[in-house]
């Protein structure tokens, strides 16, 4: 049973299970368990409820049988959870209400939330142990700061980022992430619509100038419009009326992800690839933190030999999400560097190799060539490796996107693609150039800096997002 159903139980069942977590935490911590007792009513108004005592009472024996404040803040929280709708963002809603800043009291009720879940004790300490010490690197202290992001993390090791309100949070973040493309693309599409009656030759002219100031770019644009055009004749139509429909159901068709085999022969071996300045890096770094909130055990290698401080700074993130490293000296042959990462991955059990490339000029044939060399030496010593070569291209760098994906693709073969910095574009349409005309699939987008700010990318929320 997932984590989420197991809450969901809790919550809902009034005669033990919620009770348990406190009980088994009594126990743990040698205080003795209460006599059964009736459920504690809900209240009869929608006032929310009272804060738990944190110091006892004064008047009160030390003898007294009344509940410790360690018994109330338990208690009281078990309440306020079980009375909550069964949703992560209410949950934790109750779980930093009254606490100001990261501190003792927070991690408290994050064990305790782990605890009521029956999550192992060492998991809950090691995530509060992680998420801490990458408070104190980005300096933040106010709940506010990181509630959003300590939300991210707990939909992953609570196995709750497939649970509607995660669904819904990660649409409001895409939806907020395209605002400008949306901006530059939707109010032109209105003021098309607004002064057309028909879908004639005029409005696709006008609409073609829309796709290219999108950076879309003209071949795709030409493609797209020819599908377009296909639809609304299939369709009976030519009312403007029914051009969102109509465009917001190609888009959809557009980012279909074809079906693929997802199992390989473990360790799973990822070959980052891309240019100096796309985000490969913190790239590298959210997806090895994604992998390891789902369990995996994971090994980031530093191929990119060329530059002490690229060596330097991934070694910098995998300390920071906690993952393990593997690097030589700067210098060092990448293939030699990427044999023997595979090596210690294969002998020492990990679930996933993170193989980082040099941010190679693509226009350099001599260095497309050393990642081929790299791709065979890799598949020499783990057969199939590797699994899935990823392109990390930079939205904001518009039609030289397409380009970059051409050779890369070329060269050893691109499985995916992530595009990183679509919240810092107007010209976002490139995400439709670069899958109509390549045919790869956009498995992820970035949207900030912080861990939570990789998501998935779902081709249906992208245009649902897009065209509001």
């Amino acid at each position: 049973m997932g984590f989420f159903s197991k809450l969901k139980k809790a919550w809902a069942s009034p005669e033990d299970a919620a009770q348990q977590a406190v009980d088994e935490y009594k126990k743990k911590q040698g205080i003795e368990l209460d006599e059964p007792s009736e459920p504690t009513p809900p209240p009869e108004n929608d006032e929310p409820a009272p804060q738990p005592v944190t110091t006892p009472s004064a008047e009160k024996p030390a003898t007294d049988a009344a509940p410790t404040p360690t018994e109330d803040w338990q208690a009281g929280l078990t309440l306020a959870l079980r009375q909550a709708e069964p949703k992560l963002s209410q949950w934790l809603n109750i779980i930093v209400e009254g606490i100001p800043e990261k501190g003792p009291a927070l991690w408290d009720r994050l064990a305790f939330l782990f605890k009521a879940l029956g999550a192992p004790d060492n998991e809950a300490q090691n995530f509060i142990s992680k998420f801490e010490n990458w408070l104190d690197d980005m300096g933040y202290v106010a709940v506010p700061e990181f509630k959003s992001e300590l939300q991210y993390r707990l939909a992953l090791a609570l196995e709750l980022e497939d649970e509607e309100d995660e669904r819904d949070r990660l649409f409001l973040k895409l939806s907020e992430g395209i605002s400008k493309t949306r901006e530059q693309i939707t109010k032109r599409i209105d003021s098309l619509l607004s002064s057309h009656s028909s879908l004639d030759d005029d409005f696709w002219e006008e609409f073609e100038e829309i796709l290219i100031m999108a950076d879309v770019g003209m071949e795709a644009a030409n493609e797209l419009m020819e599908n377009l055009k296909a639809r609304a004749k299939k369709a009976g139509t030519d009312n403007p009326d029914d051009f969102k429909d109509i465009l917001r159901d190609e888009l959809e068709d557009i980012f279909k992800v074809p079906p693929r085999i997802e199992a390989v022969n473990p360790p799973e071996v990822l070959m980052m690839v891309g240019v100096n300045g796309v985000g490969k890096t913190t790239t590298i770094a959210k997806l090895a933190y994604r992998a390891q909130m789902q369990g995996r055990k994971v090994l980031i290698a530093a191929g990119d030999t060329f530059r002490a401080a690229a060596i330097d700074q991934l070694k910098v993130w995998a300390d920071r999400i906690g993952v393990d490293f593997f690097a030589k000296a700067e210098g060092s042959d990448p293939a030699a560097v990427a044999f023997e990462a595979m090596d210690k991955a294969t002998s020492e059990g990990y679930d996933l190799l993170l193989l980082d490339t040099a941010g190679r000029l693509h226009t350099k044939t001599n260095l497309m060539e050393e990642l081929t060399k790299i791709q065979r030496v890799v598949g020499k010593k783990h057969e199939g490796a590797p699994h899935r070569n990823i392109l990390v291209i930079d939205a904001t760098t518009g039609q030289n996107a397409l380009s970059q994906t051409k050779l890369f693709n070329k060269a050893v073969g691109v499985d995916e693609i992530i595009l990183t910095k679509l919240d810092g574009t107007a010209k976002g349409g490139v995400v439709v150039a670069v899958t109509l005309q390549n045919k790869l699939p956009i498995t992820f987008v970035g949207l900030g800096e912080k861990m939570e700010d990789l998501r998935p990318f779902n081709g249906k929320d992208f245009a649902k997002a897009l065209l509001t």
